[in-house]
């Protein structure tokens, strides 16, 4: 797409992705109900259509954040008490009208081993599969099922079959074939329906010590990227500070008839090809705390955190607000407006001298609404109320792996963020742009502001369930400054300033 064709959708961009504007890292710990709640806290949502499979969506909600590969001797597993939820809205109302549900269940196989997973010690084998012979050592395991609610209606997608989440990776004595592990998680549930859960190596990417001092980034990389850093979206010139830890994922995708209003394919032109999604963590209302008895669970589920757009909770809502906003719903979205209007961050900019628009910022208003250029269809009737929806026009097909851009929309691949999420998509540098004004002006106020960490330094999966397998415990390490991890600095070594 050339830069003259492009603006005219920069500009209706201001309507889509005002959410994510003034932020600099993913939710990790971003609200004080989340930073006491590790297992509910969502680290990241991500929605696209299958690379492989463009008449499917894939679903991916990481939760469970900075999870330290050798921290034994029970690892991550997925909370038992946690109701972890997708949500879509296909009408165009804010309002959930599918939600897929799944539940996990701890088993705890050999109650006398010191820790949940052992093998080639003590005369047990190896753990190579997640059931029968060779997952002898695999005590601590869980199972998980996944439920459709839709038009009122229950279905048990799971129903027959035993689901095994993937542990994490212990190392290569306990684990040997790790990869085969990580392949044994993925199902086929039928009907073109595929999950996966388990931990996995952290997609997320970012400088987030630099982003976290102050917006303190590394000289010469970070802050405005030169074009030959901004221009390579293979190599990371600053440290990953995310690199070599682990998350939990639940990775999902259906089939797009199962998620459109009328149950069909439709083109990327029609209203009926664009869906809101959004992932969700609750819990049950009342919990008892009965040792030696198991707790006690009672009242409806009251949700604990959401989210659809990337970054918005972490460092747009202010504190005060932030716990209100992780427990509403999306239709309810309006009350956070004033937060948009003249955002920290563009001050920060425009005080070192980035030329951003002046306050008030009608074009970082919270007017996520079903509109052109991911709804081109959608009228102003069609618009729907303010929600933090991350927003997918299923009729516009997935851009080949090889020719993907990580910052999507920004620079022609439509199928990038802010329609739907990619692993692969560098919301941060994204964000950072539209804070600056580069969706009301591109000319103007274009400044190519980022992190230098363009990539995860572990890759990408190009296939379901696209998400890399875990780091080990025994031999992952963390990329830092002054050590290798940058690609694209002389000899790979991260810069300390």
């Amino acid at each position: 797409m050339q830069p003259n064709r492009f603006r005219p959708i920069l500009a209706l961009l201001a309507l889509i992705v005002v959410l994510p504007g003034s932020l600099l890292a993913s939710s990790h710990r971003e609200a004080p109900i989340t930073a006491l709640d590790r297992t509910a806290d969502i680290t990241d949502w991500y929605a696209f259509v299958s690379f492989d499979h463009p008449d499917r969506v894939t679903m991916i909600l990481n939760v469970d954040p900075f999870l330290e590969p050798s921290n034994g001797p029970n690892y991550f597993p997925f909370d038992p008490n946690v109701l972890y939820e997708m949500k879509v809205d296909n009408n165009h109302d804010g309002e959930e009208d599918i939600t897929f549900q799944f539940r996990f269940n701890t088993q705890i196989r050999q109650p006398g081993l010191f820790t949940g997973f052992v093998g080639g010690l003590a005369g047990i084998p190896p753990i190579t599969s997640l059931d029968g012979p060779g997952s002898e050592g695999l005590s601590l395991r869980q199972t998980y099922n996944v439920t459709l609610i839709k038009n009122g209606k229950t279905s048990n997608l799971t129903e027959g079959k035993t689901l095994f989440a993937v542990p994490s990776n212990v190392g290569p004595q306990t684990m040997p074939d790790y990869q085969s592990l990580f392949n044994q998680g993925i199902y086929e549930l039928g009907n073109g329906v595929r999950v996966f859960a388990g931990t996995v190596d952290d997609p997320f990417f970012i400088d987030l010590g630099a982003a976290f001092d102050s917006l303190h980034f590394r000289m010469g990389v970070g802050g405005v990227l030169s074009p030959q850093v901004d221009g390579d979206d293979t190599h990371n010139y600053a440290p990953d500070a995310v690199a070599g830890f682990n998350v939990n994922s639940i990775v999902l995708e259906v089939p797009i008839t199962w998620l459109t209003v009328d149950g069909k394919l439709h083109g990327a032109g029609d209203k009926q090809a664009v869906i809101g999604t959004y992932g969700a963590t609750s819990r049950p209302k009342i919990t008892v705390r009965r040792s030696p008895a198991t707790a006690l669970n009672s009242g409806p589920f009251r949700q604990v955190q959401r989210e659809g757009n990337p970054l918005i909770n972490e460092l747009i809502i202010g504190t005060g607000s932030k716990d209100r906003f992780s427990m509403d719903d999306p239709k309810n979205d309006a009350q956070f407006a004033n937060f948009f209007l003249n955002p920290l961050l563009a001050t920060v900019f425009g005080s070192i001298g980035i030329p951003v628009p002046p306050a008030p910022r009608t074009d970082l208003l919270p007017l996520v609404i079903y509109t052109a250029p991911i709804c081109p269809g959608c009228k102003a009737t069609d618009s729907g109320p303010i929600a933090d929806l991350l927003r997918l026009n299923t009729g516009i097909p997935p851009t080949p792996v090889g020719s993907q851009k990580r910052l999507g929309f920004l620079v022609g691949d439509v199928a990038g963020f802010p329609n739907g999420r990619r692993l692969a998509d560098d919301v941060v540098d994204i964000a950072s742009r539209a804070v600056a004004g580069i969706l009301a002006d591109p000319v103007k106020f274009g400044t190519p502001i980022g992190d230098g960490v363009n990539t995860n330094v572990e890759g990408f999966g190009t296939t379901f369930p696209y998400v890399m397998p875990a780091n080990s415990g025994r031999d992952s390490h963390h990329v830092g400054p002054g050590q290798e991890g940058c690609s694209g600095q002389p000899g790979g070594i991260c810069p300390v300033q």
